[in-house]
Protein backbone atom coordinates (compact mmCIF):
# COMPACT_ATOMS: atom_id res chain seq x y z
CA UNK A 1 0.00 0.00 0.00
CA UNK A 2 2.57 2.55 1.12
CA UNK A 3 4.69 2.29 -2.51
CA UNK A 4 0.87 2.91 -4.30
CA UNK A 5 0.58 5.73 -1.86
CA UNK A 6 4.07 6.87 -2.54
CA UNK A 7 4.00 6.53 -6.59
CA UNK A 8 1.01 8.96 -6.68
CA UNK A 9 2.31 11.57 -3.98
CA UNK A 10 2.99 14.29 -6.16
CA UNK A 11 -0.32 14.72 -7.79
CA UNK A 12 -2.83 17.68 -7.26
CA UNK A 13 -3.52 18.23 -3.54
CA UNK A 14 -7.00 19.39 -2.36
CA UNK A 15 -7.92 22.93 -3.00
CA UNK A 16 -9.36 24.17 0.39
CA UNK A 17 -8.32 23.04 3.68
CA UNK A 18 -8.92 19.19 4.84
CA UNK A 19 -9.69 19.99 8.40
CA UNK A 20 -12.66 22.87 8.00
CA UNK A 21 -15.70 22.59 6.00
CA UNK A 22 -15.79 24.38 3.48
CA UNK A 23 -19.45 24.96 3.79
CA UNK A 24 -19.39 25.75 6.88
CA UNK A 25 -15.75 27.28 7.61
CA UNK A 26 -16.06 26.96 11.70
CA UNK A 27 -16.74 23.07 11.25
CA UNK A 28 -13.46 20.68 11.42
CA UNK A 29 -13.64 17.93 9.07
CA UNK A 30 -14.23 14.46 10.74
CA UNK A 31 -10.40 13.87 9.07
CA UNK A 32 -9.58 16.58 11.51
CA UNK A 33 -10.53 14.46 14.24
CA UNK A 34 -9.33 11.59 12.69
CA UNK A 35 -5.95 13.00 12.39
CA UNK A 36 -6.00 14.40 16.51
CA UNK A 37 -7.27 10.76 17.42
CA UNK A 38 -3.96 9.06 15.38
CA UNK A 39 -1.57 11.89 17.15
CA UNK A 40 -3.61 10.73 20.54
CA UNK A 41 -2.83 7.30 20.02
CA UNK A 42 1.06 7.67 19.03
CA UNK A 43 1.94 6.14 22.35
CA UNK A 44 1.05 2.64 20.63
CA UNK A 45 3.89 3.09 18.29
CA UNK A 46 6.20 3.57 21.09
CA UNK A 47 5.88 7.49 20.42
CA UNK A 48 5.26 10.22 21.81
CA UNK A 49 2.29 12.40 21.62
CA UNK A 50 3.40 15.64 23.55
CA UNK A 51 5.82 15.54 20.36
CA UNK A 52 2.92 16.50 18.28
CA UNK A 53 1.95 19.10 20.84
CA UNK A 54 -1.92 16.87 20.61
CA UNK A 55 -3.08 18.64 23.89
CA UNK A 56 -2.32 22.07 22.34
CA UNK A 57 -4.16 21.55 19.49
CA UNK A 58 -7.15 20.22 20.84
CA UNK A 59 -7.63 22.61 22.96
CA UNK A 60 -7.08 25.02 20.33
CA UNK A 61 -9.98 22.76 18.26
CA UNK A 62 -12.52 23.90 20.80
CA UNK A 63 -11.81 27.29 20.86
CA UNK A 64 -12.39 27.62 17.47
CA UNK A 65 -15.71 26.21 17.42
CA UNK A 66 -16.92 29.11 19.72
CA UNK A 67 -15.99 31.19 16.72
CA UNK A 68 -12.69 32.67 15.48
CA UNK A 69 -11.18 34.80 12.64
CA UNK A 70 -10.26 32.81 9.95
CA UNK A 71 -6.62 33.68 10.58
CA UNK A 72 -6.72 31.62 13.82
CA UNK A 73 -8.39 28.72 11.60
CA UNK A 74 -5.19 28.87 9.16
CA UNK A 75 -2.84 29.04 11.93
CA UNK A 76 -4.74 26.12 13.38
CA UNK A 77 -4.62 24.03 10.17
CA UNK A 78 -0.80 24.70 9.40
CA UNK A 79 -0.02 23.11 13.08
CA UNK A 80 -2.11 20.19 12.58
CA UNK A 81 -0.62 20.16 9.11
CA UNK A 82 2.74 19.91 10.14
CA UNK A 83 1.94 17.59 13.24
CA UNK A 84 0.50 15.03 11.18
CA UNK A 85 3.34 15.52 8.77
CA UNK A 86 6.23 15.30 11.53
CA UNK A 87 4.11 12.03 12.86
CA UNK A 88 4.06 10.03 9.56
CA UNK A 89 7.82 10.95 9.17
CA UNK A 90 8.54 9.76 12.01
CA UNK A 91 6.42 6.69 12.07
CA UNK A 92 8.43 5.69 8.64
CA UNK A 93 12.05 6.52 9.53
CA UNK A 94 12.06 7.08 13.33
CA UNK A 95 13.07 10.51 15.02
CA UNK A 96 16.32 9.89 15.31
CA UNK A 97 19.11 9.87 12.71
CA UNK A 98 21.30 6.94 13.45
CA UNK A 99 24.42 8.41 12.26
CA UNK A 100 23.69 10.69 15.60
CA UNK A 101 24.64 8.36 17.42
CA UNK A 102 27.67 6.72 15.67
CA UNK A 103 25.56 3.63 13.76
CA UNK A 104 26.24 3.57 10.13
CA UNK A 105 23.11 2.26 8.68
CA UNK A 106 22.21 3.61 5.33
CA UNK A 107 18.56 5.39 6.05
CA UNK A 108 19.27 7.47 2.35
CA UNK A 109 20.02 4.91 0.67
CA UNK A 110 15.82 3.50 0.86
CA UNK A 111 12.99 4.26 -0.59
CA UNK A 112 12.85 8.11 -0.99
CA UNK A 113 9.61 9.26 1.52
CA UNK A 114 8.12 12.88 1.46
CA UNK A 115 5.63 12.74 4.69
CA UNK A 116 4.23 16.03 3.44
CA UNK A 117 3.43 14.76 -0.22
CA UNK A 118 2.15 11.14 1.37
CA UNK A 119 -0.40 13.07 4.06
CA UNK A 120 -1.84 15.20 1.26
CA UNK A 121 -2.36 11.79 -0.46
CA UNK A 122 -3.97 9.99 2.71
CA UNK A 123 -6.29 12.82 3.24
CA UNK A 124 -7.48 12.43 -0.52
CA UNK A 125 -8.11 8.74 -1.10
CA UNK A 126 -6.86 6.17 1.10
CA UNK A 127 -7.73 7.92 4.95
CA UNK A 128 -5.04 8.97 7.67
CA UNK A 129 -5.87 5.61 9.50
CA UNK A 130 -4.85 3.19 6.81
CA UNK A 131 -1.92 5.66 5.62
CA UNK A 132 -0.17 5.10 9.18
CA UNK A 133 -0.38 1.62 8.92
CA UNK A 134 1.18 1.28 5.59
CA UNK A 135 3.62 4.12 6.73
CA UNK A 136 4.74 2.23 9.81
CA UNK A 137 7.59 -0.55 9.10
CA UNK A 138 5.97 -3.55 7.55
CA UNK A 139 7.82 -6.18 9.52
CA UNK A 140 6.46 -8.96 11.75
CA UNK A 141 8.71 -8.37 14.55
CA UNK A 142 7.57 -4.39 14.84
CA UNK A 143 4.00 -5.70 15.08
CA UNK A 144 4.93 -8.09 17.47
CA UNK A 145 6.42 -5.78 19.45
CA UNK A 146 3.53 -3.30 19.31
CA UNK A 147 1.40 -5.79 21.00
CA UNK A 148 3.78 -6.89 23.76
CA UNK A 149 4.12 -3.03 24.16
CA UNK A 150 0.23 -2.47 24.59
CA UNK A 151 0.48 -5.49 27.28
CA UNK A 152 3.15 -3.79 29.19
CA UNK A 153 1.29 -0.39 28.99
CA UNK A 154 -1.53 -2.09 30.54
CA UNK A 155 0.38 -2.83 33.70
CA UNK A 156 0.90 0.67 34.27
CA UNK A 157 3.68 2.83 35.71
CA UNK A 158 3.07 1.77 39.35
CA UNK A 159 1.67 -2.06 39.22
CA UNK A 160 1.30 -3.76 43.05
CA UNK A 161 3.12 -6.25 42.05
CA UNK A 162 6.17 -3.57 42.04
CA UNK A 163 4.76 -1.22 44.53
CA UNK A 164 8.10 -2.80 46.62
CA UNK A 165 11.21 -4.68 45.38
CA UNK A 166 11.44 -8.20 46.23
CA UNK A 167 12.89 -9.15 49.62
CA UNK A 168 16.77 -9.59 49.99
CA UNK A 169 17.93 -13.37 49.04
CA UNK A 170 18.63 -16.31 51.64
CA UNK A 171 22.23 -16.29 52.47
CA UNK A 172 23.92 -18.89 50.71
CA UNK A 173 27.73 -21.08 51.25
CA UNK A 174 30.97 -18.74 51.08
CA UNK A 175 28.62 -15.74 51.50
CA UNK A 176 26.33 -15.39 48.28
CA UNK A 177 22.81 -15.68 48.30
CA UNK A 178 20.15 -17.80 46.29
CA UNK A 179 17.06 -19.61 46.66
CA UNK A 180 16.82 -23.07 45.39
CA UNK A 181 13.85 -25.38 45.24
CA UNK A 182 12.81 -26.31 48.04
CA UNK A 183 13.62 -23.32 50.38
CA UNK A 184 11.92 -21.00 52.30
CA UNK A 185 11.55 -17.65 51.28
CA UNK A 186 9.78 -14.42 52.81
CA UNK A 187 8.70 -12.86 49.60
CA UNK A 188 6.89 -16.20 48.07
CA UNK A 189 3.25 -14.24 47.18
CA UNK A 190 5.18 -11.39 46.07
CA UNK A 191 7.19 -13.47 43.12
CA UNK A 192 3.93 -15.17 42.39
CA UNK A 193 2.19 -11.85 41.82
CA UNK A 194 4.96 -10.83 39.63
CA UNK A 195 5.68 -13.70 37.53
CA UNK A 196 1.84 -13.41 37.26
CA UNK A 197 1.85 -10.11 35.99
CA UNK A 198 4.61 -10.58 33.53
CA UNK A 199 2.73 -14.08 31.52
CA UNK A 200 5.32 -16.53 33.37
CA UNK A 201 2.87 -17.77 35.59
CA UNK A 202 -0.15 -19.11 35.49
CA UNK A 203 -2.57 -17.14 37.53
CA UNK A 204 -4.24 -19.49 39.81
CA UNK A 205 -3.77 -19.68 43.84
CA UNK A 206 -2.14 -23.36 43.04
CA UNK A 207 1.00 -21.05 42.01
CA UNK A 208 1.74 -19.49 45.76
CA UNK A 209 -0.56 -21.34 47.97
CA UNK A 210 -3.92 -19.42 48.93
CA UNK A 211 -4.42 -16.43 51.33
CA UNK A 212 -5.62 -18.35 54.18
CA UNK A 213 -2.65 -21.00 53.72
CA UNK A 214 0.19 -18.91 51.63
CA UNK A 215 2.88 -21.25 50.12
CA UNK A 216 6.06 -21.32 52.41
CA UNK A 217 8.27 -22.86 50.01
CA UNK A 218 9.80 -21.73 46.83
CA UNK A 219 9.14 -25.01 44.60
CA UNK A 220 6.37 -25.68 41.56
CA UNK A 221 4.87 -24.21 39.95
CA UNK A 222 7.07 -21.18 40.62
CA UNK A 223 10.13 -23.02 40.35
CA UNK A 224 9.11 -24.04 36.49
CA UNK A 225 7.78 -19.65 36.09
CA UNK A 226 11.18 -18.89 37.09
CA UNK A 227 12.82 -21.30 34.50
CA UNK A 228 10.58 -19.46 31.36
CA UNK A 229 11.18 -16.03 33.18
CA UNK A 230 15.28 -16.97 32.64
CA UNK A 231 15.24 -17.64 29.05
CA UNK A 232 13.10 -14.66 28.69
CA UNK A 233 15.85 -12.60 29.94
CA UNK A 234 19.08 -14.35 28.52
CA UNK A 235 19.93 -16.27 31.95
CA UNK A 236 20.93 -19.89 32.28
CA UNK A 237 17.57 -21.54 33.08
CA UNK A 238 18.21 -23.41 35.89
CA UNK A 239 15.15 -22.31 37.96
CA UNK A 240 17.73 -21.21 40.86
CA UNK A 241 17.34 -17.51 42.01
CA UNK A 242 20.78 -15.94 42.23
CA UNK A 243 21.67 -12.04 41.94
CA UNK A 244 21.64 -11.64 38.23
CA UNK A 245 17.70 -13.72 38.14
CA UNK A 246 16.41 -11.10 41.00
CA UNK A 247 18.04 -7.92 39.95
CA UNK A 248 15.87 -9.32 36.52
CA UNK A 249 12.99 -9.26 38.60
CA UNK A 250 13.17 -6.29 40.06
CA UNK A 251 13.27 -4.33 36.74
CA UNK A 252 9.55 -2.43 36.43
CA UNK A 253 7.20 -2.60 33.40
CA UNK A 254 7.60 1.17 32.70
CA UNK A 255 11.58 0.12 32.17
CA UNK A 256 11.03 -2.83 30.07
CA UNK A 257 8.27 -0.70 28.26
CA UNK A 258 10.60 1.83 27.15
CA UNK A 259 13.13 -1.07 26.45
CA UNK A 260 10.51 -2.07 23.85
CA UNK A 261 9.80 1.40 22.29
CA UNK A 262 13.79 1.83 21.81
CA UNK A 263 14.10 -1.44 19.82
CA UNK A 264 10.70 -0.17 17.43
CA UNK A 265 12.89 3.01 17.15
CA UNK A 266 15.84 1.29 15.80
CA UNK A 267 13.73 -1.09 13.67
CA UNK A 268 12.27 2.16 11.72
CA UNK A 269 15.62 2.65 10.43
CA UNK A 270 17.33 -0.77 10.29
CA UNK A 271 17.31 -2.15 6.78
CA UNK A 272 15.73 -5.73 8.05
CA UNK A 273 15.02 -6.86 4.20
CA UNK A 274 17.69 -5.41 2.18
CA UNK A 275 17.61 -8.64 0.08
CA UNK A 276 15.99 -12.37 -0.46
CA UNK A 277 18.62 -13.39 1.89
CA UNK A 278 20.09 -12.57 4.50
CA UNK A 279 22.01 -12.81 8.08
CA UNK A 280 21.72 -10.65 10.81
CA UNK A 281 23.27 -10.52 14.36
CA UNK A 282 21.84 -8.93 17.11
CA UNK A 283 24.03 -7.93 19.61
CA UNK A 284 22.64 -8.12 23.06
CA UNK A 285 21.54 -11.08 22.20
CA UNK A 286 24.78 -12.82 21.09
CA UNK A 287 22.81 -14.53 18.45
CA UNK A 288 23.41 -14.61 14.46
CA UNK A 289 19.76 -15.37 12.07
CA UNK A 290 20.70 -16.35 8.46
CA UNK A 291 16.90 -15.91 6.98
CA UNK A 292 14.90 -15.62 3.96
CA UNK A 293 12.28 -13.34 2.74
CA UNK A 294 9.04 -15.14 0.71
CA UNK A 295 8.40 -12.87 -2.54
CA UNK A 296 6.22 -10.16 -2.62
CA UNK A 297 5.82 -7.24 -0.12
CA UNK A 298 4.51 -9.29 2.51
CA UNK A 299 6.63 -12.57 2.27
CA UNK A 300 6.91 -14.86 5.02
CA UNK A 301 10.80 -14.45 6.75
CA UNK A 302 11.99 -17.88 7.68
CA UNK A 303 15.16 -18.76 9.45
CA UNK A 304 16.93 -21.14 8.16
CA UNK A 305 20.13 -20.59 10.25
CA UNK A 306 20.52 -19.62 14.06
CA UNK A 307 23.13 -19.65 16.58
CA UNK A 308 25.30 -18.68 19.10
CA UNK A 309 28.47 -15.86 18.47
CA UNK A 310 30.73 -14.23 20.04
CA UNK A 311 30.56 -10.07 19.89
CA UNK A 312 33.41 -7.09 20.71
CA UNK A 313 34.43 -6.68 24.39
CA UNK A 314 31.83 -4.07 26.53
CA UNK A 315 33.80 -2.21 28.41
CA UNK A 316 36.35 -1.68 26.33
CA UNK A 317 36.92 0.18 22.91
CA UNK A 318 36.45 -3.07 20.98
CA UNK A 319 32.73 -2.90 20.69
CA UNK A 320 31.64 -4.52 17.54
CA UNK A 321 30.27 -1.69 15.65
CA UNK A 322 26.68 -1.39 14.15
CA UNK A 323 26.37 -1.49 10.64
CA UNK A 324 25.46 -3.02 7.47
CA UNK A 325 27.49 -4.17 4.38
CA UNK A 326 27.39 -7.16 1.90
CA UNK A 327 29.27 -10.45 2.42
CA UNK A 328 31.64 -10.55 -0.67
CA UNK A 329 34.02 -13.68 -0.15
CA UNK A 330 35.05 -16.90 1.99
CA UNK A 331 38.47 -17.12 3.18
CA UNK A 332 38.67 -21.03 3.95
CA UNK A 333 42.20 -22.06 6.04
CA UNK A 334 42.69 -18.17 6.55
CA UNK A 335 45.79 -16.37 7.51
CA UNK A 336 44.94 -13.84 10.66
CA UNK A 337 46.22 -10.91 9.99
CA UNK A 338 46.89 -9.68 13.41
CA UNK A 339 45.37 -5.69 13.44
CA UNK A 340 48.02 -3.35 14.64
CA UNK A 341 46.15 -2.29 17.53
CA UNK A 342 46.35 -5.93 19.10
CA UNK A 343 49.70 -6.21 17.60
CA UNK A 344 50.92 -2.82 19.83
CA UNK A 345 48.81 -3.60 22.83
CA UNK A 346 49.10 -7.40 23.28
CA UNK A 347 51.47 -9.23 21.18
CA UNK A 348 54.47 -7.54 20.68
CA UNK A 349 54.83 -7.21 24.67
CA UNK A 350 54.15 -10.73 24.74
CA UNK A 351 56.18 -11.82 22.66
CA UNK A 352 59.41 -9.65 24.90
CA UNK A 353 58.03 -11.65 27.51
CA UNK A 354 58.45 -14.83 25.94
CA UNK A 355 59.30 -15.25 22.43
CA UNK A 356 58.18 -19.24 22.23
CA UNK A 357 55.07 -18.08 22.28
CA UNK A 358 55.98 -17.08 18.62
CA UNK A 359 56.35 -20.20 16.84
CA UNK A 360 54.08 -21.87 19.32
CA UNK A 361 50.90 -20.13 17.53
CA UNK A 362 52.03 -20.28 14.70
CA UNK A 363 53.07 -16.67 13.53
CA UNK A 364 55.43 -15.43 10.97
CA UNK A 365 56.09 -11.78 10.06
CA UNK A 366 55.68 -10.00 7.07
CA UNK A 367 57.11 -7.12 5.00
CA UNK A 368 54.62 -4.32 5.31
CA UNK A 369 55.40 -3.06 1.71
CA UNK A 370 56.04 -6.01 -0.31
CA UNK A 371 53.57 -8.09 1.50
CA UNK A 372 56.22 -11.29 1.43
CA UNK A 373 56.76 -13.33 4.21
CA UNK A 374 60.12 -13.06 6.36
CA UNK A 375 61.65 -16.02 7.50
CA UNK A 376 63.17 -15.81 11.67
CA UNK A 377 61.37 -15.62 14.92
CA UNK A 378 61.20 -11.91 16.98
CA UNK A 379 63.78 -10.30 18.33
CA UNK A 380 63.99 -6.91 19.47
CA UNK A 381 64.56 -5.17 15.97
CA UNK A 382 61.92 -7.14 14.84
CA UNK A 383 59.51 -6.28 17.31
CA UNK A 384 60.71 -2.44 16.95
CA UNK A 385 59.51 -2.83 12.94
CA UNK A 386 56.18 -4.04 13.97
CA UNK A 387 55.75 -1.08 16.32
CA UNK A 388 57.39 1.04 13.45
CA UNK A 389 55.03 -0.48 11.05
CA UNK A 390 57.32 -1.81 9.15
CA UNK A 391 56.63 -5.38 9.73
CA UNK A 392 53.63 -7.05 10.50
CA UNK A 393 52.72 -10.09 12.10
CA UNK A 394 50.23 -12.86 10.93
CA UNK A 395 49.16 -16.29 11.99
CA UNK A 396 49.27 -19.41 9.69
CA UNK A 397 46.87 -21.51 8.77
CA UNK A 398 45.89 -24.53 11.55
CA UNK A 399 44.31 -25.84 14.42
CA UNK A 400 45.97 -22.44 16.78
CA UNK A 401 44.46 -20.11 14.53
CA UNK A 402 42.27 -17.05 15.96
CA UNK A 403 39.85 -17.12 13.23
CA UNK A 404 39.44 -20.86 12.70
CA UNK A 405 39.28 -22.79 9.47
CA UNK A 406 36.79 -19.62 7.83
CA UNK A 407 35.91 -16.35 7.43
CA UNK A 408 33.39 -14.68 6.37
CA UNK A 409 34.49 -11.16 4.74
CA UNK A 410 31.97 -8.43 4.10
CA UNK A 411 34.85 -5.35 3.70
CA UNK A 412 34.29 -1.94 5.70
CA UNK A 413 36.27 0.13 7.28
CA UNK A 414 35.87 -1.06 10.55
CA UNK A 415 37.52 -4.29 9.88
CA UNK A 416 34.82 -6.30 11.15
CA UNK A 417 33.87 -10.03 9.92
CA UNK A 418 32.60 -13.01 10.80
CA UNK A 419 34.81 -16.25 11.67
CA UNK A 420 35.15 -19.90 13.54
CA UNK A 421 37.37 -19.85 16.73
CA UNK A 422 39.25 -22.80 18.02
CA UNK A 423 37.76 -21.41 21.56
CA UNK A 424 34.80 -23.17 21.04
CA UNK A 425 34.30 -23.58 25.33
CA UNK A 426 33.15 -19.48 25.24
CA UNK A 427 30.24 -20.26 23.32
CA UNK A 428 28.58 -21.86 26.25
CA UNK A 429 28.93 -18.57 28.55
CA UNK A 430 25.56 -17.43 28.92
CA UNK A 431 27.16 -13.50 28.70
CA UNK A 432 29.46 -13.65 25.22
CA UNK A 433 31.07 -10.58 24.80
CA UNK A 434 34.82 -11.55 24.41
CA UNK A 435 36.40 -10.77 21.40
CA UNK A 436 38.65 -7.61 19.75
CA UNK A 437 35.20 -6.55 17.38
CA UNK A 438 34.73 -9.36 15.15
CA UNK A 439 32.07 -11.49 15.22
CA UNK A 440 33.07 -15.68 15.92
CA UNK A 441 30.36 -18.14 14.97
CA UNK A 442 29.21 -21.16 16.54
CA UNK A 443 28.50 -23.28 13.56
CA UNK A 444 30.56 -22.00 10.46
CA UNK A 445 29.94 -24.93 8.49
CA UNK A 446 26.13 -24.14 8.66
CA UNK A 447 26.55 -20.70 7.97
CA UNK A 448 29.45 -21.86 5.21
CA UNK A 449 25.87 -24.13 3.48
CA UNK A 450 23.19 -21.39 3.90
CA UNK A 451 25.85 -19.31 2.23
CA UNK A 452 26.80 -21.40 -0.93
CA UNK A 453 23.60 -22.92 -1.28
CA UNK A 454 22.98 -21.38 -4.43
CA UNK A 455 26.73 -21.55 -5.63
CA UNK A 456 27.05 -24.17 -8.17
CA UNK A 457 29.07 -26.81 -6.79
CA UNK A 458 29.84 -26.28 -3.14
CA UNK A 459 27.76 -28.80 -1.76
CA UNK A 460 28.77 -30.22 1.69
CA UNK A 461 31.96 -32.27 1.57
CA UNK A 462 33.52 -29.48 -0.56
CA UNK A 463 33.11 -27.08 1.97
CA UNK A 464 34.14 -29.48 4.54
CA UNK A 465 37.68 -30.34 2.50
CA UNK A 466 38.24 -26.51 1.63
CA UNK A 467 37.95 -25.61 5.55
CA UNK A 468 40.31 -28.42 6.56
CA UNK A 469 42.68 -28.69 3.58
CA UNK A 470 45.27 -25.83 5.51
CA UNK A 471 46.18 -23.80 2.70
CA UNK A 472 44.52 -20.65 2.61
CA UNK A 473 42.03 -20.38 -0.48
CA UNK A 474 39.48 -17.10 -1.48
CA UNK A 475 35.77 -17.88 -2.74
CA UNK A 476 34.40 -15.12 -4.31
CA UNK A 477 30.53 -14.96 -3.96
CA UNK A 478 28.67 -15.68 -6.90
CA UNK A 479 25.73 -13.95 -4.68
CA UNK A 480 26.97 -11.20 -2.42
CA UNK A 481 25.00 -11.34 0.76
CA UNK A 482 23.53 -8.21 2.84
CA UNK A 483 25.34 -8.63 6.77
CA UNK A 484 23.44 -6.47 9.03
CA UNK A 485 24.83 -5.76 12.59
CA UNK A 486 21.82 -4.52 14.78
CA UNK A 487 21.44 -3.97 18.08
CA UNK A 488 18.35 -4.64 19.89
CA UNK A 489 16.92 -5.41 23.57
CA UNK A 490 13.72 -6.65 23.12
CA UNK A 491 13.14 -9.39 20.80
CA UNK A 492 9.66 -11.49 19.77
CA UNK A 493 11.38 -14.90 18.17
CA UNK A 494 8.15 -15.97 17.17
CA UNK A 495 4.84 -14.76 16.64
CA UNK A 496 2.50 -14.95 19.30
CA UNK A 497 5.62 -15.51 21.46
CA UNK A 498 6.49 -14.22 24.57
CA UNK A 499 8.90 -11.22 23.96
CA UNK A 500 12.86 -11.47 24.99
CA UNK A 501 14.69 -8.75 26.95
CA UNK A 502 18.82 -8.34 26.60
CA UNK A 503 20.88 -6.50 28.60
CA UNK A 504 22.17 -3.28 27.32
CA UNK A 505 25.67 -3.73 27.38
CA UNK A 506 27.50 -1.61 24.95
CA UNK A 507 25.28 1.38 26.29
CA UNK A 508 22.86 2.55 22.80
CA UNK A 509 19.93 2.17 24.59
CA UNK A 510 20.92 4.80 27.07
CA UNK A 511 22.11 6.81 24.40
CA UNK A 512 19.11 6.33 22.06
CA UNK A 513 16.49 7.35 25.18
CA UNK A 514 18.94 10.21 26.09
CA UNK A 515 19.19 11.48 22.15
CA UNK A 516 15.10 10.87 22.36
CA UNK A 517 14.40 13.51 25.53
CA UNK A 518 16.38 15.53 24.12
CA UNK A 519 14.59 16.17 21.07
CA UNK A 520 10.78 15.70 23.13
CA UNK A 521 12.03 18.80 25.34
CA UNK A 522 13.15 20.84 22.12
CA UNK A 523 10.26 19.84 20.40
CA UNK A 524 8.58 21.29 23.79
CA UNK A 525 10.08 23.88 23.54
CA UNK A 526 9.05 25.12 20.25
CA UNK A 527 5.39 24.08 20.48
CA UNK A 528 5.87 26.57 24.02
CA UNK A 529 6.81 29.38 21.83
CA UNK A 530 4.12 29.23 19.15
Amino acid sequence: MLSAVLATAAQSQPASSPWFDPSDPGRPTPQARQALALLQSAASHGLEPQDYQVQALERSLAELQNGAEPAARERFAERLSAATTRYLQDLHRGRIDPRSIHYRFSPAERQPFDAAAYLQQALAGSGLAAAATAAAPQLPLYGDLREVLAQYRALGQQHPAWQRPLAPLPAAGKGGRKLESGEPYVDLDLLARRLVALGDLPASPAAAGTDAEPAQRYAEPLVGAVRAFQRRHGLGDDGVIGPATLAELQVAPAARRRQIELTMERLRWTPLQLAPRMITINIPEFVLRAYEVGPGPEGAIRVREEMRVIVGKAFSSMRTPLFDETMRYIEFSPYWNVPPSIARGELVPRLRRDPSHFEQQGFEFVDSASGAARAGGPSAATLDAVLAGQLRIRQRPGPRNALGDIKFAFPNSDHIYLHHTPSVDLFQRERRDFSHGCIRVEDPLALARFVLQEQSGWDEPRIREAMSAGKSATLKLEAPMPVLIAYGTALVKQTAGPVHFFADIYGHDRVLDQALRQRSAALAKAGAAQ
